[in-house]
């Protein structure tokens, strides 16, 4: 028998609100954290907008030392896991730390290290070139850092999938539970990308948005839509099997219900035309739960911006669902707070479980034109109140690579 996993922690550092209250509200009432790149002069540059986050101290959540030993996107996954932990009540005092473990993920790691190491070497050669470079830079370092601050000692891994980073994090974190490797897992992802070696780099692939109006950049599947907008942050939960849970009397928000993971093995960034991968990773955790795809009452979408992603991802749910695909609300939380690569699946993940907790789906901003190869329901307009049981968010990353998880209502 698998053991059952819930929900009892979360954390969230986004464009929109760097705790996980600030950021539904911020959903909730469709607050868009987008606005031009500050960290760079982007005179030079066609993409001129990004979603960052804005009035983040790492001192909040960590000792000022051990703060400056790390780049941003690990100082983000710091303090979205000691939210998350001192959410959930737990005393690690009181675990065997060999039983908690943490699986937290980033896509890209630090280009800022990349970019301001290289410039010394080029400047002032080889001998001055940080002694830490590679431990800063490194992706694994997110995970490696919430493990030490922590002080946790079980299974700990960095998946890397891209854009499904957060999501198969997640998803690995809950089969480490369900199969009794870990009682407990810290789970997530995050990014911190936004620098001119990324901007220039997703601008020159075309993925990028290069509008200048912040209200309009960001607009999955409106027919205007013409690419994403980079964002950064980080979302973590903490996941623990259900008997462990109620043992300690901790709060459950929900239960992770099933994993789907595929690949398209088609195109290095477009996904599969006929959403073929996608669908496969939504009715395997929709399998993998024992429910049907009747049961799903919303879709929390990978919702990129771009033109292809929005249309397969839009026939992958068809495929996956049929009929009812007409019938569950869809959104995409990138709408706000862009596209948080590595990050996106954690926050995502906690926007689906704030859903199923407030009975509401938030609205896709800035959706004002339907296109006609996008005719679901996407929640444009504004928010619904909605008895949201099931919900499962969506993941697809460069390299074919596809995520879903399904996450429900806690029944005991």
């Amino acid at each position: 028998m698998k053991n059952r996993v819930v929900v009892t922690g979360m954390g969230a550092i986004t464009p929109i609100g760097n705790d996980v209250e600030s950021f539904w509200s911020g959903l909730k009432n469709k607050t868009v954290g987008i606005g031009p790149i500050t960290c760079f002069d982007t005179a030079d540059y066609k993409a001129k907008l990004a979603a960052e986050v804005k009035d983040f101290d790492p001192k909040l959540y960590m000792d000022p030392k051990a703060a400056k030993r790390m780049e941003k996107f690990s100082q983000f996954a710091v303090a979205a896991a000691k939210q998350a932990l001192d959410d959930s009540g737990i005393d690690l005092s009181q675990e065997d730390p060999y039983r908690v473990g943490v699986a937290v993920g980033s896509g890209i790691g630090s280009l800022q290290a990349i970019e301001r190491e290289y410039k010394k070497l080029l400047d002032k050669g080889p001998g001055r070139v940080n002694p830490l470079l590679v431990p800063l830079m490194i992706s694994n370092m997110a995970a490696g850092n919430v493990s030490i601050q922590f002080g946790l000692k079980g299974k700990c891994i960095n998946v890397v999938t891209a854009c499904a980073t957060g999501t198969h994090s997640i998803g690995e974190a809950f089969r480490s539970i369900q199969y009794g490797e870990a009682d407990v897992m810290v789970a997530g992802g995050t990014e911190a990308s936004i620098t001119p070696i990324g901007v220039a780099g997703f601008t020159a692939l075309t993925a990028l948005n290069t509008t200048e109006d912040p209200m309009r950049a960001s607009i999955p599947f409106d027919k205007e839509r013409n690419g994403f907008v980079m964002g950064e942050g980080a979302g973590v939960v903490v996941l623990e099997s259900l008997e462990h849970a109620l043992k300690r009397g901790a709060k459950i928000y929900a239960e992770v219900g099933g994993y789907g993971a595929t690949c398209d093995a088609y195109h290095i960034t477009s996904p599969a035309e006929d959403g073929s991968g996608a669908a496969r990773a939504m009715t395997e955790a929709i399998k993998d739960a024992g429910l049907e795809p009747k049961d799903v009452d919303y879709v929390n979408a990978h919702g990129t911006g771009t033109h292809h992603n929005d249309l397969f991802e839009t026939m992958a749910i068809k495929a996956a669902l049929g009929d009812h695909a007409y019938d569950v609300k869809i959104n995409s939380t990138k709408s706000m707070v862009g596209h948080l690569l590595g990050a996106a699946g954690g926050v995502e993940f906690i926007a689906c479980v704030k859903s199923i907790e407030d009975g509401f789906v938030h609205a896709t901003a800035g959706l004002e034109i339907p296109d006609e190869g996008c005719d679901l329901d996407y929640t444009s307009g504004n928010g619904v109140s909605a008895d949201v049981k099931c919900a499962i968010s969506n993941s697809l990353g460069f390299g074919g690579h596809n995520a879903t998880l399904l996450v429900k209502k806690f029944v005991e």
